[in-house]
């Protein structure tokens, strides 16, 4: 018989392989579903991807790359056998679990056992060969089915590859001296203290400077202040300001050229007033804070806990597992698909999908999507329970660690096991369906519309108009407007009285807000910090008003409860608000520009060089261009000639070695490649004064150097500078704003400068920073990404939060179906009885289509 079974294995030897260090081996969940071994059909694992494939997929896989052994793992889960006295007979040790799964927590341990059988299977004949059976097959064949079963989870194998590089204490960390220079950090609002860069941000720990850092291709920018502080002060340690959470921070050691850890960061933060520690962690992955809790329980109220709820089943009623604070990604992905257009896309796709999904599904987008669409709208997953006493047991749900594991790849925070704000995870979620639609049908642009800004100087009167794209509308919260303001100020006195006599304090009491007067601030002009007036040529104040330009199919709202407070501390407002059935904000469609308004001129704001650097710049930058000549040797030392290293650093901006290679790759076959560098005419010193300099709306071009970095790269020069001009000349983000905007081609529709600085709009969500920055007021509104209409609406849905932070709590959800609301939380899918419409966080509504 061996000699038979070496001879049937012949052919397939060298399609068989031993899972090496780094292979992810998939042995509890297929690739395109939720079968696992526990299913009826158990799973095919194959022997040279090590993918897994439940039973309805294994053949795709085989027919598609003709590998043609799988092992099949399969788990039986019965009920064990009773003793004369009637209880469960304890399980031995026989052997029968030897799979590393994950044990299924959904049945009691002491009324189940499992047994595990593992098979080899050759296709297309589906010969078996039971396993173990070491004597039997080839040497090779047993040590690759040994390595199999005993593979760890390809999640855990991550996990315990994040440690192969630990992060080790900063040598600096303890000796470090702090100046007492009265620096103060606020919690929101920062900018670096070189270019107003907002995002991307570095807190020095020696002098409480705020600067930027470099530019990183995930999107994330900078200028490289934070570095070249460094280099003037030797002050070594910063930490990145929107990463500080209680359980820690990024920090970098500019002298030992690493990511580091600072035991003593809590109190180097507290230096400069930042303290972050009054979060604590509590049991069951939730977190909680030492504030005093809400008078009505939240979770008690959002969750239904008090009411006995009707478990559903069947498509459409699936849950999901929570992975531990995985709640905001869950609730987040059962609303989109409950949208039609999210359905159809993916799911009703599906096998077109998988049928050309590449050889590794696991890491496609909108293979995972349709998986998990599927899995969610299926029913296959969601079935009522055969026996009336495993009603607790039955929703058992689908858990979705591929899916979390691949939308999370490299993100910082979605990465991690930390809870996560839903309305972030949201809009990261649309910008990853947007990238991953091109050539398809893009479901995410039933959320897109346009957002009118009008800024106005208040000195001469003179207003700009502008348009960008927006995915999501946040109303704030006017606390003064409290419906029951004096009930709050008589409880605020007596909750003082008790703390002076330490007392225990007072029922609390939670604000009511009128809905009205939520969208009345929305509505309100704001302030604009830092505005420089194209009229004026000099800062002034001015006003922001915000409007609709165009409607979406469906309207995503969130009500901003969730603040800072002066220690820094995330805090969430416990707040009630009359969120209407039907919204009407037709009133808020934009005008464009009136009759008797006038135009701001279009000019740009000058360029404002540091008092420091003024007077050396100057004399010298118009006699030799700065250069990072660390940059360059790095290049050369790679064999590129020094003169085309140099040009390589100067035309890429001085953003690093690497966009320097790419710019060196795309020009090495020109005649000049290795020529002396050139200053370019407008570097010439018959120039203004380079402190301020101010540009005229006719030379309102991007620079030619960046144009010819992206035309290297096989873009078209029209489509280059429309993104550079969309942009405002910043070319990683103009290299992004190109890959999600493939359609835009006509170079007459080019985006214009935004000449009057401001922020965005805090009413309104940043989801497209990085691509849709603003659009001329002329912008074609017809195009088929922007689906405009009527501006009234229907709830169908609204996702609440429990907890008094984003960092911490639980997200649960209610989606109205065929005409009655239901309640999804976790795994569990039931009718709701009293949606808490007034305590959402996020609301989901559809535009009527009687308008």
């Amino acid at each position: 018989m061996a000699t038979d079974l070496g001879e049937l294995l012949v052919p397939y030897m060298p399609t068989i392989r031993v899972p090496r260090t780094g292979d992810r081996v998939f042995k509890s969940e297929c690739a395109f579903s939720y079968d696992s071994p526990e299913s009826e059909g158990g799973l095919y694992v194959c022997m040279n991807t090590f993918l897994g494939f439940g039973r309805e997929h294994v053949e795709r896989h085989y027919h598609k790359t003709g590998q043609s052994v799988y092992m099949h793992l399969k788990r039986h889960v019965k009920e064990k056998a009773t003793g004369a006295a009637g209880g469960a007979i304890s399980r031995r040790r026989n052997g029968k679990v030897f799979l590393d799964l994950e044990l299924n927590r959904d049945f009691n341990g002491v009324d189940y056992e499992y047994e595990d059988e593992a098979k080899l299977v050759i296709f297309p004949d589906h010969f078996e060969i039971p396993l173990p059976n070491i004597e039997e097959l080839p040497a090779l064949v047993t040590i690759a089915c040994d390595a199999v079963l005993n593979a760890s989870s390809p999640y855990k194998k991550q996990e315990a590859d994040s440690w192969e590089e630990e992060i080790q204490v900063s040598k600096h960390a303890r000796s470090l001296r702090q100046q007492e220079n009265g620096v103060r950090i606020p919690p929101s609002g920062w900018k670096c203290a070189k270019c107003e860069m907002r995002e991307n941000l570095w807190l020095n720990l020696t002098d409480g400077s705020v600067l930027c850092g470099k530019w990183f291709f995930d999107g994330s920018g900078g200028n490289g202040h934070a570095l070249e502080h460094y280099k003037e002060t030797n002050f070594p340690l910063a930490v990145k300001l929107d990463t500080i959470t209680p359980d820690g921070a990024d920090i970098y050691s500019f002298d030992e050229e690493e990511a580091v850890l600072d035991p003593h960061i809590s109190e180097h933060l507290l230096h400069f007033a930042i303290d972050m520690l009054q979060m604590q962690r509590t049991e069951n992955g939730h977190h909680t804070d030492n504030d005093v809790q809400p008078c009505v329980s939240d979770w008690e109220v959002i969750q239904e806990s008090s009411l006995k709820l009707k478990p559903v089943y069947g498509s459409g009623y699936t849950g999901i597992k929570n992975l531990g604070n995985s709640c905001y990604l869950s609730t987040t992905m059962q609303v989109l698909f409950s949208i039609p257009e999210f359905q159809r896309a993916y799911v009703g796709n599906l096998q077109r999908i998988f049928d050309y999904s590449p050889l590794d599904p696991t890491q496609d987008f909108s293979t995972q999507m349709a998986k998990l669409g599927h899995g969610l709208l299926s029913g296959q997953y969601s079935k009522p329970p055969m026996k009336s006493e495993l009603i607790e047991q039955q929703q058992r749900g689908i858990s979705p660690k591929m899916f979390k594991a691949l939308v999370s790849k490299g993100h910082p925070e979605f990465s991690s096991d930390r809870q996560q704000d839903a309305h972030e995870f949201f809009l990261h979620l649309i910008n990853l369906v947007e990238r991953n639609s091109s050539g398809s049908e893009n479901p995410g642009d039933v959320f897109r519309f346009l957002v009118e800004e009008r800024v106005q100087c208040c000195q001469t009167q003179k207003v700009r108009y502008t348009q960008r794209i927006d995915y999501l509308m946040q109303l704030p919260v006017p606390l003064e407007a409290a419906s029951n303001r004096e009930e709050l100020i008589a409880y605020e006195s007596k909750r003082k009285e008790a703390e002076e006599n330490m007392r225990p304090p007072p029922e609390p009491v939670r604000a009511r807000i009128p809905f009205t007067a939520c969208l009345q601030a929305f509505t309100e002009p704001e302030n604009v910090p830092d505005f420089w007036s194209s009229a004026l040529q000099a800062k002034s104040a001015g006003v922001k008003t915000s409007r609709f330009a165009s409607f979406p199919e469906y309207m995503v709202m969130q009500i901003k409860k969730f603040t800072f407070g002066v220690d820094w501390v995330p805090k969430k407002l416990d707040v009630s608000v009359d969120v209407p059935d039907f919204l009407d904000l037709n009133r808020l469609r934009a005008t464009g520009l009136q009759t008797g308004e006038a135009e701001l001129p279009d000019l740009t704001p000058p360029i404002v060089i540091p008092e420091d650097t003024r007077g050396s710049t100057t004399n010298n930058s118009l006699e030799s261009p700065e250069i990072d000549e660390s940059s360059v040797m790095q290049l050369a030392e790679m064999g590129f000639p020094l003169e085309a290293c140099r040009k390589a650093v100067y035309y890429t901006g001085n953003m690093g070695a690497e966009m320097a290679f790419n710019w060196i790759i795309a020009h090495m076959e020109e005649p000049d490649f290795a020529e002396p560098l050139a200053i370019p005419s407008y570097m010439e010193p018959d120039l203004p004064s380079p402190s301020f300099p101010t540009i005229s709306a006719l030379d309102n071009q991007p620079p030619e150097e960046s144009i010819s970095i992206l035309t290297s790269m096989g873009f078209p020069r029209h489509h280059t500078i429309q993104a550079l001009k969309a942009t405002n000349n910043n070319l990683e983000r103009a290299l992004d704003w190109i890959f999600t905007h493939p359609d835009c081609e006509d170079e007459s529709e080019a985006m214009s400068d935004t000449a009057d600085t401001e922020p965005n709009n805090n009413s309104f969500s940043n989801a497209n920073a990085h691509s849709d920055s603003s659009l001329s007021p002329d912008q074609d509104l017809s195009s088929p990404r922007v689906r405009d209409g009527p501006g009234r609406y229907e709830l169908f849905a609204f996702i609440s939060h429990m907890g008094s932070s984003t960092m911490s709590g639980h997200y649960v959800c209610h989606i109205k179906k065929e005409g009655r609301w239901l309640i999804y939380n976790d795994h569990k899918v039931c009718l709701s009885e009293r949606p808490p419409k007034d305590l959402g966080y996020m609301y989901f509504y559809r535009r009527l289509s009687s308008c």
